[in-house]
């Protein structure tokens, strides 16, 4: 009686905000866990996320080989042989110029270094050589100084080599199990819901990964336009390195925002170095023109509605994933943004099938794969006959 009478005393917006504080608390506690777990588990679950990406980017170019009567296991090692092949050439191609451009790049900076002494000497600031040479001595002395911290940190670094490795192989194995038999694994986690609710969650899981797909596909297009802008821009201003530091701006577009900026401050600090202020300038406004045609042309026009994500969503997903995991987590963060952007619309909406429909990426590709409305891959039939449907129906 006395319990009805506590509860009558407290006003009706006190109990629901005491009734949606302890069910947040609940929800925090279980992210904090899930977050706790994966952290404990990052050298399995970073290689199994970097493969269901890579798979992303590779699963229409086996699809399309299965569609046109290669068997799949045969599509999936052409496909695979492939990447390899190309990824090798590049970094072969680009460490060779790397090499080739070095002793130009050095002999550059010495001049710049004798032109900025000469010009603290006779300039205004008429510093005398004594000054510079202590300045510059003190900074190798510091270096000195640091060096045992420095080796320490570089043999540290063994165990990290053999994680690499480990994660590598890792990747590789999980990346041909996805493009195999990607569709037969999903179906067969999927067991692990209610049955009320597996269909809900199987559209989901297609939807977010048609956004995955088409989000890497965009991701891959723009990266190779920033990258032939910005090194045709440096091969023609004559700055050393220009192939391999458009090879970096490639790289950095995979984590937005920052990795171009980052990528876009080494290629100006190089041109700074080897050919001045004046080319330096210029190397900064061939960045921000190029960040400017993809921000304003090919994101509207390449990401489309399937992905689009707020700026806002970006940044803070980025500094989540740094926070969390370093360059790991800031380079999975945005895709992971936008698998579950589509996903949890689907498993929220009143019709999941309808829903996922709407946030088909690629119809086309969806009506080559035989199903409107999944993403490439999803609708293969060969998928069905691989390892994870044959471990389903067991």
């Amino acid at each position: 009686m006395s319990t009805s009478l506590d509860d009558a005393s407290v006003a009706p917006l006190v109990r629901k905000a005491a009734a949606w504080a302890w069910r947040l608390l609940v929800i925090l506690g279980a992210v904090l866990a899930l977050l706790w777990v994966i952290r404990k588990l990052e050298i399995i679950v970073v290689p199994v996320l970097l493969a269901l990406i890579l798979s992303a980017l590779l699963v229409p170019a086996v699809d399309w080989l299965d569609n046109h009567g290669v068997p799949r296991s045969g599509a999936v090692t052409l496909v695979l042989l492939s990447g390899f092949a190309t990824l090798g050439g590049i970094l072969t191609f680009v460490v060779s110029q790397f090499i080739v451009g070095l002793p130009d790049l050095v002999a550059q900076v010495e001049q710049s270094i004798e032109a900025t002494r000469k010009w603290l000497i006779e300039g205004p600031a008429h510093l005398r050589g004594e000054q510079i040479d202590n300045a510059g001595n003190a900074a190798i002395e510091a270096l000195r100084n640091n060096q045992a911290r420095l080796t320490s940190g570089a043999l540290s670094t063994a165990a990290t080599i053999t994680e690499l490795v480990t994660a590598a192989v890792l990747v590789l194995f999980t990346l041909i199990f996805f493009l195999y038999g990607g569709r037969g694994i999903w179906h067969y986690v999927a067991k692990i819901v209610p049955v009320g609710v597996r269909d809900r969650v199987l559209a989901a899981g297609r939807a977010g990964y048609g956004s995955l797909i088409g989000y890497v596909r965009a991701t891959f297009l723009v990266a190779l336009v920033d990258a032939a802008g910005v090194g045709a821009g440096l091969a023609i201003m004559g700055v050393p390195l220009a192939l391999p530091l458009a090879s970096l701006v490639f790289l950095g577009a995979f984590v937005p925002l920052v990795g171009a900026v980052i990528a876009g401050f080494l290629a100006v600090v190089v041109a700074l170095l080897a050919k001045g202020l004046v080319y330096a300038l210029l190397t900064l406004g061939l960045l921000v023109g190029v960040n400017q045609l993809e921000a304003h042309l090919l994101q509207p026009l390449v990401m489309g509605r399937a992905v689009a994500i707020h700026p806002l969503a970006v940044v803070l997903a980025i500094a989540t994933g740094g926070v969390l995991a370093g360059i790991v987590g800031a380079l999975l963060a945005v895709p992971t943004v936008a698998f579950f952007n589509n996903a949890v619309q689907v498993l929220l909406a009143n019709d999941p099938g309808a829903a996922a429909d709407s946030l088909t990426v690629d119809a086309a590709d969806a009506r080559d794969a035989g199903r409107e409305g999944e993403p490439v891959g999803a609708a293969s039939d060969s998928l069905e006959g691989g390892p994870a449907t044959d471990a389903e129906e067991a």
